[in-house]
């Protein structure tokens, strides 16, 4: 099954990674911890945090939720540390869900994008994706090779941490 996530809005920036490697991220931003646990509960999301009483609730507790507790105020050791824990793939779907709603993106058709992004971005790139949900645009540019790098270095360290904990 893959992995499907609920993360809190104190480390709203680990649902971008999530999503930019393809997980299915909710971002949780209502006050009440107990809706996001139903949440979790009803959809089958792991929950991702940095408040550590969130780890003494019943369902978490009894271990009805899974939920990995972040510290620091680092995100990328945070996302290191979710992806460490979970052993998650780092090029699992990487770049097919918006990075901001999570919708699933779909290929556009060159002709038809041009008008809708820069015509410099236009004049360079060939492919393009949309999110049917938000309509943001995407396409390989500098953005895209320096999150790729980021998934890249992400995906190094799991290794140096797994060798780590091997000795």
């Amino acid at each position: 099954m893959d992995e499907k996530f609920v993360v809190d809005t104190n480390v709203g920036r680990i649902a971008r990674w999530l999503r930019m490697m393809g997980y299915d991220t909710v971002l949780f931003h209502e006050l009440d911890d107990g809706l996001m646990v139903k949440l979790a509960m009803a959809q089958g999301r792991i929950i991702v945090t940095k408040d550590t009483g969130f780890m003494q609730r019943r369902a978490v507790a009894m271990h009805r939720v899974k939920a990995v507790l972040v510290s620091g105020d680092d995100p990328e050791l945070q996302m290191q540390k979710v992806i460490t824990e979970l052993k998650l793939n780092t090029h699992f779907k990487p770049f097919t869900r918006c990075l901001e709603c999570n919708g699933v993106l779909r290929a556009r058709d060159r002709e038809g994008i041009k008008g809708e992004v820069p015509p410099r971005v236009y004049e360079r790139q060939e492919q393009y994706m949309e999110c049917p949900d938000c309509h943001r645009l995407y396409w390989q540019g500098t953005h895209w090779e320096d999150m790729h790098r980021k998934l890249q270095q992400f995906e190094l360290q799991t290794q140096q941490a797994v060798e780590g904990d091997q000795r």
